[in-house]
């Protein structure tokens, strides 16, 4: 049995101050510095009585759990607001009173730029105990195109962080994390920060973007690999593989191929997690073939209900549980597949994008009169498809261009404002979309607009 930390002790004096924390290029952080650093901004924070929640808004994961304790210790509530683009920010400023980020960001508000003090004092201030009832709030895609407020007490994220050590400890022994999720969504706020800091495993404060960077770890460690299909996917096998020990997927299906591609690399099979934002961990596989059914983590249990599946576990407050937006196949013995998924948030490159919210940025654009939004599947490879309704000088303008340079027009317009994989890559103009005798839109319809080469 792993001895795990949970977050109320993460600064304990049980532990000695030139403990590693985390590392980036030939900079290390240590235990004392961590202490230092989030007494300081605990004083800051204090004296801004009219400032309670904070959003966190970091590329470096030292600085965000510098953040994040200093907020908790503060007495405040810290927002992971899902992104840290300026423009939603601008957007969402009533879910906040300030931001807290490590760069200086164009944001017309209160922001504190968090940093390290690059010194610490032998005797750091004495830090108020962090209860296991406060709460960090997270905001994913909800169904309406609106930011949905997922609350997470630091008990429910205690005891996620153990349940993945009392899985996955013993083959860590010894290990470094990386990642190639950011901490903005909880994914990578457990798996990159709560899960490494429970163990007393050093984690990389920057995210990796390459296999490139992959490839240039220092050899004279071993690592858990923390990562997205979409990064497995993209592993230039040309390269040395790094000393990975243990690599974990989540946020979206792993396709068999790249389980093998994975492997092949690596000389490790990737293991796999299920679950979401609201639920937390649900279940897990480590597949040496390609059908292996999913297991349930501890606690876990899922029941049929109508054309859903409802989920209970230790994680989710909700005596009632949660409905899931998967459709899945139940076996006797507890195991499940994945099926399908309901609803109008679809994943693609392990993002959650909100068709709802695509179609507002669309129909915010002048020149168009109605949107629909839908995943299109080209060559294997998944984007988002846009079916417009245009006023009639900007469908003529369509017709004498080509459509090409309005297209290059949108694209840049919804930037500010969606992730990249959300912006439409395949665009159709039609009179009007398609509705059945109940006003419902026909999407397989829709779908069919997309069979022609594009």
């Amino acid at each position: 049995m792993n001895h795990i930390l949970p977050l109320s002790q993460w600064l304990s004096k049980s532990r000695p101050d030139d403990t590693v924390i985390a590392w980036l290029g030939d900079h290390t952080w240590t235990l004392g510095q961590l202490r230092y650093d989030v007494a300081l901004l605990v004083d800051e924070l204090q004296g801004q009585q009219d400032e309670e929640r904070w959003a966190l808004c970091f590329e470096n994961s030292y600085l965000f759990i510098v953040a994040l304790l200093a907020t908790l210790s503060a007495g405040k509530t810290p927002v992971i607001p899902g992104h840290c683009r300026v423009s939603l920010l601008e957007e969402q400023r009533s879910l906040f009173h300030g931001v807290l980020s490590d760069q200086a960001l164009d944001w017309h508000g209160v922001l504190r730029v968090v940093s390290s003090a690059n010194t610490s004092a032998p005797e750091a201030t004495v830090l108020p105990t962090i209860t296991p009832s406060r709460c960090i709030e997270l905001y994913t895609s909800g169904s309406t195109g609106q930011p949905k407020r997922v609350i997470k007490s630091i008990a429910a994220l205690d005891k996620e962080a153990a349940l993945l050590a009392d899985r996955f400890g013993g083959q860590l022994s010894g290990c470094r994390v990386v990642a190639s999720v950011v901490p903005q969504h909880l994914y990578g706020l457990t798996f990159r920060i709560f899960l490494p800091l429970a163990l007393g495993m050093p984690l990389h404060a920057a995210m990796l973007y390459y296999a490139e960077q992959l490839a240039a770890l220092d050899h004279q460690h071993r690592y858990l690999f923390v990562s997205s299909p979409a990064f497995l996917k993209r592993l230039d096998h040309k390269l040395t593989p790094p000393p990975v020990k243990v690599i974990l997927s989540a946020g979206g299906m792993l396709s068999w191929q790249h389980v093998l591609d994975t492997q092949r690399w690596f000389g490790v099979w990737p293991d796999e997690i299920y679950g979401s934002t609201e639920t937390g961990i649900l279940g897990w596989r480590h597949r040496h073939q390609d059908m292996i059914p999913w297991l349930p983590f501890p606690g876990v249990r899922i029941t049929p209900e109508d054309d859903a599946f409802r989920v209970f576990s230790p994680l989710i407050a909700q005596q009632e549980g949660l409905l899931l937006d998967d459709i899945l196949q139940l076996e006797d013995n507890g195991l499940f597949h994945l099926v399908g998924r309901h609803g109008r948030v679809v994943k693609i490159e392990e993002k959650r994008i909100s068709l709802s919210e695509v179609e507002r940025r669309l129909m915010a654009l002048e020149g168009i009169r109605d949107a629909a939004a839908l995943p299109v599947t080209r060559g294997g490879r998944q984007g988002i498809g846009a079916v417009l309704v245009l006023e009639e000088p900007l469908r003529r303008m369509w017709q004498q261009t080509s459509g090409k340079k309005l297209e290059l027009s949108w694209r840049r317009a919804l930037l500010p404002w969606l992730e990249p994989v959300a912006i439409p890559r395949y665009w159709r103009i039609v009179d009007e979309i398609p509705v059945n005798s109940m006003n419902k839109r026909v999407y397989a319809q829709l779908q069919e607009t997309f069979h022609e080469s594009p």
